[in-house]
């Protein structure tokens, strides 16, 4: 365990790479030390701790960790805040995403798009509450605008971002007043790469406002704002989608 410190320390899962690695730098960039996780991006997680490290040694730290393993999520916090002593920002970041369509459902679709994009929110939550509550620190939970607008061939998804969503607003009362917890809401800005998925993608994109894809980094100053902007947001979704959700 490292000595406990003063500087700010923000966990961040699946940070390894595209929103999740953008939003790091940021936090980074800001004083904060990070606890980056990852699952199988090894060599990007390390790749990514080594440049940070380089700017501000002994800034960053990477746990590899199986989100599944929804009963051992404690392990993951308790291994989070040991690197520092303390956690001030959670940013349940990981997600899986790809199609279901509705006569192919299955259980095992069900519980895999369930258990990383809605179950360890919950619970890695839960576990890093203590923390979080002694540093009156906050929650940002990266949702998705197809929880409210859900996305044609892509409903368990669809339906685990909703019930993030729900999450969110739920645990920012059950957690008040010594936590605040929000949710930014991406539209059109740098999804998983899934051939399928490119046609959808233009379309949303072409159904903006502003008419062009957003940049990780939109998502990453928006985290940043919800964690040490004005203190008195909580329970909020910000979409940050180019203006998609003015049209139909």
């Amino acid at each position: 365990m490292t000595e406990q410190t003063t500087t700010k320390v923000a966990f961040l899962t699946g940070a390894a790479k595209r929103i999740g690695a953008e939003t790091a730098r940021v936090l980074h960039a800001a004083g904060m030390n990070i606890v980056l996780h990852h699952n199988s991006s090894a060599e990007l997680a390390k790749a990514l701790a080594a440049e940070l490290n380089a700017i501000r040694a002994n800034s960053v730290v990477t746990i590899a960790f199986n989100l599944k393993e929804i009963e051992r999520l404690p392990e993951l916090a308790a291994l989070a805040t040991a690197a520092w002593g303390r956690i001030d920002l959670l940013v349940n970041n990981a997600s899986t995403f790809y199609a279901t369509e509705i006569d192919q459902i299955n259980l095992e679709q069900w519980h895999d798009l369930m258990a990383v994009n809605l179950q360890a929110p919950l619970f890695l939550s839960q576990a890093c509450a203590s923390s979080l509550r002694e540093n009156h620190g906050s929650i940002v939970n990266i949702v998705d605008i197809h929880g409210d607008r859900p996305l044609k061939g892509y409903p368990i998804y669809s339906i685990a971002k909703a019930g993030l969503i729900a999450m969110t607003k739920s645990l920012a009362r059950e957690l008040a007043p010594e936590i605040r917890v929000n949710g930014v809401a991406p539209g059109a800005i740098m999804w998983p790469e899934v051939e399928a998925y490119e046609s959808v993608h233009q379309e949303i994109i072409d159904r903006t406002a502003l008419k062009r894809e957003g940049h990780p980094r939109d998502i990453a100053d928006t985290v940043k704002f919800l964690s040490d902007g004005p203190d008195y947001i909580t329970g909020q979704i910000i979409a940050v989608d180019g203006g998609r959700t003015l049209s139909n």
